[in-house]
């Protein structure tokens, strides 16, 4: 019934802007007699714009549209304009060339709310706040200091995976990976890994963490259309969303708690004022809220991203089994016959990192990268890009272009 009075209203809608259909879709703009050039445009929908053109695939989608409409190309996605980037020269001077204007961040309802209204790293307004959350990621989780104070927990981790893979017959890689890069993560950033809870504890962990990711990934209509924000309540989206922050949120928080009441208790001879000033000039001035965003943030960007690219690397190798035989010669003549191979051999193995290249060629992890927004209007190969754009790079596409790689669509040996 639901369905029917939504697709309803949408119908009346279009009837009302049918009008518009008969109007051409300016692509150029007067302004002060100074004639701008939009990217070229697929046909749009009233209130729809090319929404309904995106498939379940969005990349895949607006690649097939890119191969039409030119590598950069401009969208509607409902009242939303859009700027769409599908190769590398583009994405280059998005990225790089005008990178400081394309600082800033599209809004999301959802993001809203599963990351502190936008506080977090990937999501905060580029400024002095963002800069000292960044900079505390940096130095005390992602400087090549502290990568290589964490190799032991990588190494224990990776072994703890091998001995349960050698302990099973049949192995669920997607899990193993998953619990994997979960384990490591958590052991880095909160100091402990949550998966040895036992089996209701660590699926329930699992669990919230992969709800978690699909509901920060997933569209929400009201961020598009914002008249139909009340579709969201009928389906109970807004719910799950809240919920599930509030989980997140309790889980991080108890996490720091715990940490705190650790430091509390640990017998040490500094005074009260000695650790204060320590505290002050290691992290600056950080609340504990501040400490849980960036403990989100390692989540939301070094879990699911590593692990599916470890998936999409063995689907390759066990579809290739000849490149499969190379790397295991590799692996055993850079191992010299040990059981087991280091951090420290990794740099002799140049296949390896050459089919994992290959492997984020054709799945890149993030196949649309984080929409970003100019804070001034721009000229991106030679199109005018109006300021507050949604501009998004597809990834995908430019790992699959054929002007610039032979066979895009085969997982190839090119180079190895």
């Amino acid at each position: 019934m639901l369905q029917f009075i939504i697709y309803g209203f949408l119908l009346l809608c279009f009837s009302i802007h049918l009008i518009k259909l008969s109007r051409p879709t300016p692509t150029t703009t007067n302004n002060k007699k100074r004639i701008t050039k939009l990217p070229p445009s697929p046909p749009k929908l009233p209130v729809l714009g090319n929404l309904h053109q995106l498939g379940l695939y969005a990349h895949r989608s607006l690649q097939t549209l890119a191969r039409r409409h030119g590598p950069l190309m401009h969208l509607r996605f409902g009242t939303v304009p859009v700027v769409v980037a599908s190769s590398a020269a583009a994405a280059r001077e998005i990225m790089k060339t005008h990178d400081h204007n394309f600082s800033g961040r599209v809004e999301s309802a959802v993001a809203a709310k599963l990351l502190y209204d936008y506080e977090d790293i990937s999501t905060a307004p580029y400024g002095e706040g963002w800069r000292q959350r960044r900079g505390v990621c940096v130095v005390h989780l992602l400087s090549n200091r502290r990568v290589q104070s964490f190799r032991r927990v990588r190494e224990e981790e990776t072994a703890i995976l091998m001995k349960r893979m050698r302990d099973q017959r049949v192995v669920d890689l997607s899990e193993s990976f998953a619990t994997l890069t979960n384990d490591v993560v958590c052991r880095a950033a909160l100091g402990r890994k949550y998966s040895e809870l036992g089996s209701n504890g660590g699926r329930k962990f699992n669990e919230l963490l992969l709800e978690f990711m699909e509901l920060l990934g997933s569209f929400n209509v009201g961020d598009f259309i914002p008249w139909l924000r009340w579709i969201n309540i009928f389906t109970g989206f807004s719910v799950r969303v809240d919920t599930i922050a509030k989980e997140f949120d309790d889980f991080l928080e108890e996490v720091v708690d715990e940490h705190t009441r650790k430091l509390e208790n640990r017998a040490s001879r500094e005074t009260e004022e000695d650790r204060e000033e320590e505290e002050e000039e290691r992290f600056g001035i950080i609340t504990k809220f501040e400490i849980v965003f960036c403990g989100q943030d390692m989540f939301a960007a070094g879990t699911d991203t590593s692990y599916t690219v470890l998936e999409w690397a063995m689907t390759e190798l066990l579809r290739h089994p000849k490149t499969m035989e190379r790397l295991r010669d590799e692996a055993r003549r850079v191992g010299k016959g040990e059981a087991e191979i280091n951090e420290d051999d990794l740099d002799e193995m140049l296949y390896l990192k050459a089919v994992m290249k290959e492997t984020l060629r054709m799945y890149p992890p993030i196949p649309l990268l984080v929409p970003r927004k100019p804070s001034r209007s721009v000229e991106i190969e030679g199109y005018h890009v109006p300021a507050g754009t949604m501009t998004m790079v597809n990834a995908w596409a430019i790992g699959r272009d054929p002007g610039i790689w032979e066979q895009p669509e085969e997982f190839s040996q090119r180079g190895f």
